[in-house]
C-alpha cells in the first residue's frame, strides 16, 4: 500500500510539473512582447523590402504595444542577413522578413550557411507583388515595351540593368527576359534594390526588372518609366502600364514576395501570437492602403501553409535557374 501510494504521489508531482510547464509557455506566449522585437531586414534601406517592412513595423508596434525595429543587414542577395538571423537566440525577439531570394538562393549559392526550410520556422507570407520593367527615360529613347526590345536588338550588349544582387529575383527576370525576347543586356549586380534603384534614378545604369513596390513611388514621380509589368494581368495600381501577356510575352511572369520567419526553436505559443499581431496590423487601413500603393493584396498565407508554398517556390526557381544558367557573378 505504501509502494501504491507513493507512486501515486510521484505521478501527482509530476503532472503538477507538468501543468506548471505548460503554463508557463501559455504566459510566455500571451505575455510576448515585453521588450522591443528586432526584424532583421536581410537588405540596404531604400529597397521594395524596406517598403513594407517600415510602414508594418509602425503597425505592429502600435498593435503589440512594443517598439519592432528594423535592422538591415544587406549583402550576398539577402544572404547575409539570413544568416545572421539563422544564428539568433529562438526566444521570440528576432524575426526575420526575406523574400523570394530566399528561395532562390539554395539554387545558385552552393554553399550557404544556413538552411531556409530547417533553420527557420515560416510564419507567413506578408505581400506579392509582380515585377516590373522600369528604365531610366533620359538613357533608354522607348515609350513601350516593343520599342525596348527593338533598341536592344538593334544595339546588343549597349544597354545594361541593375539588379538586388547576383541570384535575386531581379537578376534571373532579367536572364529570363533576355532568354524569352532574344535581347543581350549586361547585368550589373548590386548589395540591394535600393542602391540599384539609386543609380537607375540618377542614370548611372539603363534599367531594372524590380519590384513594384520599390519602383512605385518614382514610376508616379517620372524620374523612372514602367514599360511592362511581369505577369498575365495589369496591376490596379498602375492601370495604364501593359503587362507581359498583352505584349507577346505570356511566359514572362515573375512576382517578388516578402514572408516572416522566426530562427527555429521559436515557441510555438510566440509564433502564433507573433503571427495573430502581424495579421492585425495588416487589417489597418493605414496598411491596406500602403499595400495597394504599392500593389500588393494583403495575403493570407501563415504557418505550414506558407512553409508548403517556400518549398514549391524554391523547386520552381530551381528549374529556372538551370534553364537560365544564371551564375554568380
Amino acid at each position: 500500500m505504501n509502494q501504491s501510494f507513493q507512486r501515486r504521489d510521484v505521478l501527482r508531482v509530476a503532472a503538477a510539473g507538468a501543468a506548471v510547464l505548460c503554463g508557463a509557455a501559455r504566459a510566455q506566449g500571451q505575455g510576448w512582447p515585453t521588450k522591443p522585437v528586432t526584424m532583421i531586414v536581410p537588405f540596404p534601406a531604400g529597397g521594395g523590402t524596406d517598403a513594407f517592412a517600415r510602414p508594418l513595423s509602425g503597425q505592429f508596434t502600435k498593435v503589440a504595444g512594443q517598439t519592432l525595429v528594423i535592422d538591415n543587414r544587406g549583402g550576398a542577395g539577402g544572404t547575409l542577413g539570413a544568416s545572421i538571423a539563422a544564428k539568433a537566440p529562438a526566444d521570440g525577439y528576432t524575426l526575420f522578413m526575406g523574400a523570394v531570394h530566399h528561395a532562390i538562393a539554395p539554387s545558385v549559392y552552393p554553399k550557404l550557411d544556413y538552411d531556409i526550410e530547417k533553420d527557420f520556422v515560416p510564419l507567413m507570407l506578408l505581400a506579392n507583388v509582380p515585377q516590373v520593367v522600369v528604365i531610366n527615360p533620359k538613357r533608354v529613347q522607348a515609350n513601350t515595351i516593343q520599342e525596348f526590345i527593338a533598341l536592344v536588338k538593334r544595339n546588343p550588349g549597349k544597354f545594361n540593368y541593375g539588379s538586388a544582387g547576383s541570384g535575386t529575383s531581379h537578376h534571373l527576370a532579367g536572364e529570363l527576359f533576355k532568354i524569352q525576347t532574344g535581347t543581350f543586356i549586361t547585368h550589373i549586380p548590386y548589395r540591394g534594390a535600393g542602391p540599384a534603384l539609386s543609380d537607375l534614378i540618377s542614370g548611372n545604369v539603363d534599367l531594372m526588372f524590380d519590384g513594384l513596390g520599390s519602383s512605385a513611388q518614382h514610376i508616379k514621380s517620372g524620374r523612372i518609366k514602367a514599360l511592362m509589368v511581369a505577369g498575365t494581368k495589369r496591376n490596379p495600381a498602375f492601370p495604364d502600364v501593359p503587362c507581359a501577356a498583352e505584349v507577346g510575352l505570356p511566359d514572362y511572369t515573375v512576382t517578388t514576395w516578402y514572408g516572416l520567419w522566426a530562427p527555429k526553436g521559436t515557441p510555438a505559443d510566440v509564433q502564433a501570437r507573433a503571427v495573430d499581431d502581424m495579421k492585425k496590423a495588416l487589417a489597418t487601413d493605414e496598411l491596406k492602403s500602403i499595400w495597394a500603393q504599392n500593389g500588393s493584396e494583403i495575403p493570407t498565407l501563415t504557418m505550414a501553409a506558407y512553409g508548403g508554398f517556400v518549398n514549391s517556390e524554391i523547386k520552381r526557381w530551381y528549374t529556372v535557374v538551370k534553364a537560365s544558367g544564371a551564375k554568380l557573378e
